[in-house]
């Protein structure tokens, strides 16, 4: 699969880009995709919500009524939960959401997400390109010769470079990452990827195992 390569004022090179078809021509695997970004979005969690059960809670111990011949369900506590003030039911508590999902899932699961946004023509190539100073100003600029000023973009560098990185970190609808960087999540959270010639390479070693 061919690719023109543009340059940072979004005009062609002349030059293009051969995307792997082991990479980005595969038959997508929605089933893997899902599971990896189940995955992610898991690892996120902190699991650190609690909430103070019967046990937890300060008060009496004592029966709160004889047991018979109120008209009214028994109760043995006033920190039961049925009471207010009392302690959760069933209330959460700290626990791991993260689960297992192996390396040969995963890459399958990205190799699909990369497929389907070349499926919808959704990547572009970049010759590699550097700003001087970090300057949201020039990041803007890139991202209008591109068409993409208004649209949620990924952009992938080959290796990191802090110019280009400070240059997006102000801007919401866009992200910078390498590489090494790049998880399903990401490419389907995007509507446009953009690949700087420069990891090409490792994404394709990476995934064509």
């Amino acid at each position: 699969m061919k690719v023109a390569v543009l340059d940072i004022k979004g005009k062609e090179t002349g030059r293009e880009a051969n995307l792997s078809d082991a990479v980005f021509a595969i038959e997508p695997n929605n089933h893997a995709v899902y599971l990896d970004v189940k995955q992610y979005l898991a690892n996120q969690r902190q699991g650190t919500h609690k909430a103070k059960e019967r046990a937890e809670i300060s008060g009496s111990t004592r029966k709160i009524k004889k047991q018979k011949g109120t008209g009214t369900a028994r109760a043995g506590s006033i920190k039961s939960g049925v009471f207010k003030g009392g302690g959760r039911m069933f209330g959460p508590r700290p626990r791991n959401y993260s689960f297992k999902l192996n390396k040969g899932m995963k890459r399958l699961a990205r190799r699909s997400a990369l497929s389907l946004k070349a499926n919808d023509k959704a990547i572009t190539v970049v010759e590699d390109f550097n700003f001087e100073t970090p300057k949201t100003k020039d990041f803007i600029s890139f991202l209008k010769a591109l068409g993409l000023e208004n649209k949620k973009s990924l952009i992938v560098l080959g290796e990191s470079n802090n110019n280009v990185y400070l240059s997006s970190r102000n801007l919401k609808g866009s992200e910078v990452i390498t590489s090494s960087e790049l998880s399903t999540y990401k490419i389907m959270n995007a509507n446009n990827l953009v690949f700087i010639e420069g990891s090409l390479e490792g994404i394709e070693t990476n995934l064509a195992k």
